[in-house]
């Protein structure tokens, strides 16, 4: 799961080209509410015979969104967090996930399908990728039992059934189920479960691997947004139709 910028807010690029975090408030992703909360039913489904372990890269502020994630249900949390994994790309990411991953051990890796800042997919794949293990992505419905995952993902004409043998990487869309609130005994409780921190040399991996200088992928340049100009108002009086067509000939359009 991701601590992402709240949408709602004034987002922004630092002076090096990476998302300003700082002046910005943070949240869990919302496309990874729905990934916990499939962990939480999947749980369920197996009569609770099941540890969820929540997992996340970012900065100090990110134990909120962990702390979120246990309140909704979660067993655990683990937070990777290091000042070198400044600017970290998704290759770089999918290196310490897995790392972070492999350190703690899993049977199911649930992951949303996007985050909401860089909003790539493609985490999901670079993470079964480098854990040699089978990827089921963009499911709107999933479930494990008899030591295989199965799902169904929708699209534009079709639905397809798959299934993958344990252990499996999954994601899941925003068709998925909607999240559940934590209830106000599970933020109380929240508070006591155990939340461990790692960072870098922990997962045996070396600063010039990931940050900014690790980075596949980088940021060349931008621009703001411009300003949104005063529209232009048509007052129909017998010829509303016509200055209409001459404002869209006058337009570019690609």
């Amino acid at each position: 799961m991701k601590y992402v910028p709240d949408a709602t807010g004034d987002r922004h690029f630092a002076e090096d080209l990476t998302v300003d975090r700082d002046d910005v408030d943070g949240l869990l992703s919302e496309l990874d509410e729905y990934a916990v909360e499939q962990a939480l039913q999947i749980k369920e489904a197996n009569d609770g015979e099941a540890e969820i372990t929540v997992l996340t890269v970012g900065p100090e502020d990110a134990t909120d969104a962990l702390r979120k994630a246990l309140s909704m249900g979660a067993d655990k949390a683990v937070h990777v967090e290091d000042d070198d994994l400044h600017g970290t790309d998704a290759l770089g990411t999918s290196l310490v996930l897995a790392k972070a991953i492999e350190k703690t051990g899993y049977d199911v890796v649930v992951c949303g399908m996007a985050s909401t800042d860089g909003t790539m997919g493609v985490l999901p794949a670079l993470l079964a990728e480098r854990l040699g293990v089978p990827q089921v992505t963009q499911l709107s419905q999933v479930a494990v039992a008899d030591g295989k995952v199965t799902g169904r993902r929708d699209g534009d004409t079709a639905s397809e059934q798959l299934e993958a043998a344990l252990p499996a990487v999954v994601s899941v869309t925003d068709q998925s189920g909607e999240a559940r609130y934590p209830s106000f005994k599970g933020i109380m409780a929240a508070k006591k479960k155990p939340l461990e921190t790692l960072d870098l040399d922990d997962l045996d991996i070396e600063a010039d691997e990931v940050g900014l200088e690790g980075a596949w992928t980088k940021v060349e340049s931008a621009d703001e947004r411009p300003a949104r100009t005063k529209g232009t108002i048509v007052t129909d009086e017998g010829e509303g139709a016509k200055q209409l067509a001459e404002f869209l000939a006058g337009q570019k359009f690609i």
